[in-house]
């Protein structure tokens, strides 16, 4: 597969999938703004060295979830502000995804200068990766590079059907560094190697769990997850949430890791869910008018001391309800261990959108090794599956 540093860009439209997929918030004018613009600043890099090589950035992404038609309130147009403020340089506004108007200015850009097309999701053929559509964002460029780790485990039109039907493409810097920072979990991960798994539902992650169970040392359970696997063994969960259509391929699994899955042996529970409702602490089993909402004081310092021997560290999903701030501890004392077993020299990857959000909020995101930008496409690429987004640009 060829990288961004091997094209050619010199006066070229570059096509470039990128995730601008942001939330917005409305200022005190009541115009919509940026309120996060991590992913943005993510595909800098990507846009400066194709603006530097002398080529046009045409920029495609989705934003929120429109069904298929132009929406106002999902529009591009306050990310494409954002965007010229953070690069000190205008930014065209295409008028929509494609058509005649679009790839009249698409052609009559400058080397150097920036276009942004509207929510591709406008287009319903989006979705359905319709040819049509691929073909009409393929016509805007003479390269296609994609950007958007995050949505490429999607077969959509600009993630797949234009990279098909383009010649010369090629992962951006982005993508091109989650790709390369998975393959070391993948394939090479220096033990001790611990994973840290949580979440709602077992269901959700079977595929991972059972795909890190070839490699890891050690696999800790959080979130509501737990409960299943401990009433599975017969310990008694109250009013958790548990999946009691998956208790036998919980016993599957705990029997599958031979003694290397690890379970919280005390809780912080409370009758009702809710920030607000009285809560305690539960060792072993929990009361049958409690629920479990995060993970307890003795189990916090056991996942940590397991982090903390750790050489590689991966992890996905919350410990408990750490929306809530009287059931984030567990969560943020996660951060904390991974974030010191990093500065003890392991390599330390967090990825989907609760965990990133838990370090993120805790001001810890630039202390570990790589916080991924795509949580599905994480999960799918760990599992062995085929992304089809990097398949389309081999």
């Amino acid at each position: 597969m060829p990288t961004l540093n091997d094209l050619h860009l010199a006066g070229k439209r570059v096509l470039v999938r990128v995730d601008f997929n942001v939330p917005l918030s409305t200022n005190d004018a009541g115009e919509q703004i940026v309120a996060d613009d991590t992913r943005i600043r993510a595909a800098l890099p990507t846009i400066s060295h194709i603006l530097q090589a002398g080529g046009m950035a045409i920029l495609v992404s989705h934003l929120g979830r429109p069904k298929g038609i132009f929406d106002e309130a999902y529009s591009m147009r306050p990310v494409g502000q954002h965007l010229a403020l953070l690069t000190g340089s205008p930014v065209i506004m295409a008028p929509a995804v494609v058509g005649a108007d679009v790839l009249e200015i698409a052609k009559s850009v400058a080397p150097g200068e920036i276009l942004l097309l509207e929510n591709v999701r406008f287009e319903p053929g989006e979705t359905k990766n319709e040819p049509a559509l691929a073909a009409a964002l393929a016509e805007l460029a003479d390269v296609y590079v994609n950007d958007a780790f995050g949505t490429a485990h999607r077969a959509h039109a600009s993630t797949t059907g234009v990279a098909h039907l383009m010649a010369e493409k090629a992962p951006g810097f982005l993508m091109q560094k989650e790709l390369d920072t998975l393959a070391t979990i993948v394939n090479a991960p220096e033990h001790p190697f611990v994973a840290i798994v949580g979440g709602a539902k077992v269901s959700d992650k079977i595929g991972i769990i059972s795909k890190l169970l070839e490699s890891a040392d050690h696999l800790l359970i959080g979130g509501a997850m737990a409960y299943t696997f401990l009433k599975a063994q017969g310990i008694e969960t109250g009013t958790s949430l548990t999946e009691d259509d998956r208790l036998d391929l919980a016993r599957d699994l705990l029997k599958q890791a031979d003694g290397r899955i690890h379970l919280p042996v005390d809780h912080v529970c409370a009758k009702e869910f809710s920030n607000d409702s009285p809560s305690e602490v539960c060792s072993g089993s929990i009361p049958a008018d409690q629920m479990g909402l995060d993970i307890g004081p003795k189990t916090v310092t056991m996942y940590g001391e397991l982090i903390s021997r750790a050489k590689t560290v991966i992890w996905n999903g919350p410990m408990g309800v750490f929306e809530m701030s009287s059931f984030a501890t567990g969560t943020k004392a996660i951060a904390d261990a991974v974030v010191s077993a990093t500065d003890n020299g392991a390599f330390t990857v967090v990825g989907g959108g609760d965990s990133v959000a838990a370090i993120t909020g805790a001001g810890l995101a630039d202390r570990v090794t790589h916080v991924s930008t795509g949580g599905g496409a994480m999960l799918e690429l760990l599992e062995g599956k085929e992304l089809p987004g990097v398949a389309a640009l081999a």
